[in-house]
């Protein structure tokens, strides 16, 4: 018999293959508030396909996603926190780095993620205190230093007035490590950590559905996450992002050198 987790991932799946194989002349997208929000149809028909078939594994769990209006999170009891399609302007573009990303949350905690990217058929997964995986492989953080990573990071497109500090700490970043990447879906980023294929991911303002399921896949697997400031992450609000393996000693927002001047 599968377990909850198991049926998440079939689930999952089933959705990312829709997504892989998107009629493109169709797509149907809209503008969301703030700069470069975009939904397609297909964000909403995951979304939905989602919202029925969690309900059929877990009944009593509440269901909180990116798009249209939903349940909003409440810090006890049992909570999915779906994106639908993380990285909306990648799928768009057929740039081909889009991913479905569920979390379960059970009383403020995480208790298992799931992050499907169809294009590379790559799987992410964790339990809570049961370690991470991609199609059934432990999944560990690096343990390189800054010096010898490679720093991700997220725009926060859609907040005008992050843009300069955020490429301020990405210059930092890039000065310090051996190179910087931007790759346009946060959960995928943050199983990159997990991967140990970076080292560090920072975003500085980023929504729940974004980081629930993959800040939990980069613990599981041996990495931190938190806010910038170091304080736990939130399912109730937006916050920022900082997700690293042990080794890497993260810059100071005030550290950061500004690149515009």
């Amino acid at each position: 018999m599968k377990s909850d987790l198991d049926l998440v991932c079939d689930l999952v799946r089933e959705c990312g293959l829709f997504i892989k194989d998107a009629d493109r002349g169709h797509l149907h997208v809209d503008a969301k508030s703030g700069r470069a929000n975009f939904v397609t149809e297909y964000d909403k028909q995951v979304q939905e396909r989602l919202r029925v078939g969690l309900r059929e594994i877990m009944p009593d769990a509440h269901f909180v996603g990116e798009e249209g209006s939903t349940q909003m999170f409440a810090p006890v009891g049992k909570y999915f926190i779906v994106d639908p399609i993380d990285g909306t302007t990648n799928f768009i573009k057929d740039y081909r780095f889009s991913c479905v990303s569920v979390a379960l949350v059970v009383d403020g905690a995480a208790e298992f993620g799931v992050v499907y990217n169809p294009y590379a058929d790559e799987m992410f997964c964790a339990r809570r205190n049961h370690g991470a995986f991609c199609n059934g492989k432990r999944l560990h953080v690096s343990s390189e230093t800054l010096e010898d990573g490679i720093v991700v990071f997220g725009t926060a497109p859609y907040h005008e007035e992050l843009k300069e500090q955020t490429f301020n700490l990405a210059y930092a970043y890039f000065r310090k490590a051996m190179d910087v990447r931007r790759s346009g879906s946060a959960a995928l980023d943050l199983c990159t950590i997990a991967a140990g294929r970076a080292e560090l991911f920072f975003e500085l303002v980023l929504s729940p559905w974004d980081y629930a399921a993959g800040g939990l896949i980069v613990t599981e697997a041996g990495g931190l996450v938190s806010d910038c400031d170091g304080r736990p992450l939130a399912y109730d609000r937006p916050c920022s992002v900082l997700a690293r393996n042990k080794t890497v000693r993260p810059l100071a927002l005030g550290d950061a050198t500004s690149a515009f001047s």
